[in-house]
């Protein structure tokens, strides 16, 4: 058996110890076990679903130091951001666990029958969401618990009644390893089918081939790059079954800077922005890498803040190798390229260390050069000066799908500028307001989506409650005997369901 290890991301030294690499030959005997799962997990009662994510997150927390320290080794990311993140991993899988109980997700609707009606008998219809099946999630380089193992891809695909098999991402095995024992502890612990977790091991792209294009796979969850996500769509489509790909790949997250907003505090943005551009050095899918506005002496203080700023921010460690080297050359191709001006690059001795990078150029150069919306993943961003309010407004319509916009705006200017507002709405999935697009808050009323190339299905968010919809499809059950019904669609035993009844909704809770 073929085997791979962990690399420390701040050295490029081995970790000690070896992880199997999943054959493509095993893949029939993986998914007809996800299959097989997934049948018997449809008679498992939602209350002891939800227990089981919840027991997932508390086997989570219980690895204490050793998954602390093996995700900073792997990572290259420091404590608190590891101890942040895993307390976001655990807080999902316990969102989802008590979605999964509380049922209100299936979004029941009943129609009842009536004999009665002319010039046709009604028939009794009854809806509800159902799983897809057996769902195939992909580790994030960037997130190596939030998005990885135990993440929200697999918490939600989970609640919803899925199996999930887990591609560990190569650049931490021992991270998602650990979280994966975890998982398959708190199905045994809670009597859940077996094989309805399961964790495969892959260095390059023929086993993630192999698990999207396998008939048994019914979706999948991916984030990443722009290149890795259409990828995996592409095969998806090119299945004899297409199957739904819920795929995050990255988004240059454009910021508006309007006039009177930028004059009362330039500098004050500007020193904001330069923390928001380096956090986590750069390696967040809303990190803003690209910054609007029209020129201004207001625009070059904010320059001249956003520099001083940078100067004084210790450059950190990028993720891996692969990364840091893909980040660099493209601070190279930038310089060479002569397209835009550089007004900032901190080049660093350490490769492995993401010297922060800041160019700008004007509003026709921007319109002139597609190629400068696409995102450099790291600590980058691009400020484009336009000479007018009509030239910043073409430069929004021109935009490709983002997950996120946001408006630096005074209330005096809301009026003026109502234009821009509709036309920055149409390309992204969340808009902010005065603030930063870092930072993606866990909640009902969260979107973390956004058009193509930004998501492969901008109905959807990656992030939050709605998340759980992905991984489901409507079924209608019509003249259904009562005794094969669901519990969400019978007219008794429908305790904390939200239900459609003849076109109204009632609310069935538990007192």
């Amino acid at each position: 058996m073929e085997t791979y290890y962990g690399i420390e991301a701040a050295t490029g030294s081995k970790i000690a110890g070896d992880f199997e690499l999943t054959e493509t030959d095993q893949l029939d005997v993986i998914m007809e076990q996800a299959h097989a799962a997934y049948l018997a997990y449809q008679s498992i009662d939602a209350n002891k679903k939800g227990d089981f994510l919840i027991a997932a997150a508390e086997e989570i927390e219980a690895l204490g130091e050793q998954l602390i320290s093996r995700a900073m080794a792997e990572s290259g990311l420091p404590e608190g951001r590891i101890i942040g993140e895993r307390g976001r991993t655990m807080n999902q899988l316990r969102l989802f666990g008590a979605i999964a109980k509380k049922g209100e997700w299936v979004e029941a609707s009943i129609d009842t029958a009536d004999p009665n009606r002319e010039p046709f008998a009604k028939p009794d219809i009854r809806k509800q969401l159902e799983p897809l099946g057996p769902v195939i999630v992909f580790g994030a380089s960037n997130f190596p618990l939030a998005y990885s193992a135990a993440g929200g891809d697999t918490a939600s695909a989970l609640a919803a009644g899925c199996a999930v098999v887990v591609k560990a991402h190569p650049a931490h095995p021992g991270t998602s390893q650990l979280v994966a024992d975890a998982v398959c502890r708190a199905a045994e612990r809670t009597g859940m089918p077996k094989n309805i977790y399961q964790h495969a091991h892959g260095a390059g792209f023929e086993l993630a081939h192999g698990l999207v294009k396998h008939p048994l796979t019914k979706a999948v969850g991916f984030t990443g790059s722009f290149n890795g996500g259409k990828a995996l769509y592409d095969i998806a489509n090119e299945r004899d079954e297409p199957i739904p790909v819920f795929a995050e790949m990255g988004s240059v997250n454009p910021v508006l800077f309007f006039p009177s907003a930028l004059k009362n505090q330039a500098a004050v943005w500007g020193k904001t922005y330069a923390g928001s551009i380096t956090l986590g050095s750069g390696q967040f899918c809303t990190n803003p890498g690209l910054i609007i506005a029209i020129e201004s002496e207001d625009l070059d203080v904010f320059k001249e803040s956003m520099r001083d700023t940078l100067g004084t921010i210790a450059s950190q460690q990028m993720l891996h190798d692969g990364i840091s080297k893909a980040f660099n050359q493209g601070k190279s191709k930038l310089e060479s390229d002569g397209i835009v001006e550089i007004i900032y690059a901190k080049n660093e001795d350490n490769s492995r260390l993401g010297g922060p990078c800041i160019a700008t150029a004007s509003g026709a150069t921007f319109l002139q050069n597609p190629q400068l919306q696409k995102e450099l993943f790291g600590p980058y961003s691009l400020i484009v000066a336009c000479k007018d309010e009509a030239e910043m407004l073409a430069i929004i319509q021109s935009l490709e799908g983002q997950l996120t916009g946001t408006m630096i705006i005074d209330e005096s200017e809301l009026s003026n500028f109502s234009a821009h507002f509709i036309a920055l709405k149409s390309v992204v999935g969340r808009i902010i307001f005065n603030g930063v697009p870092t930072g993606v808050e866990v909640a009902t009323a969260m979107n973390h989506g956004g058009p193509f190339p930004a998501t492969t299905d901008s109905r959807y968010s990656a992030v939050g409650a709605d998340a759980i919809k992905r991984f489901a499809r409507p079924v209608s059950y019509q003249n259904c005997p009562s005794a094969l019904l669901p519990n969400a669609l019978q007219n008794q035993n429908a305790q904390g369901i939200f239900r459609k009844v003849n076109g109204s909704f009632t609310n069935d809770s538990i007192q």
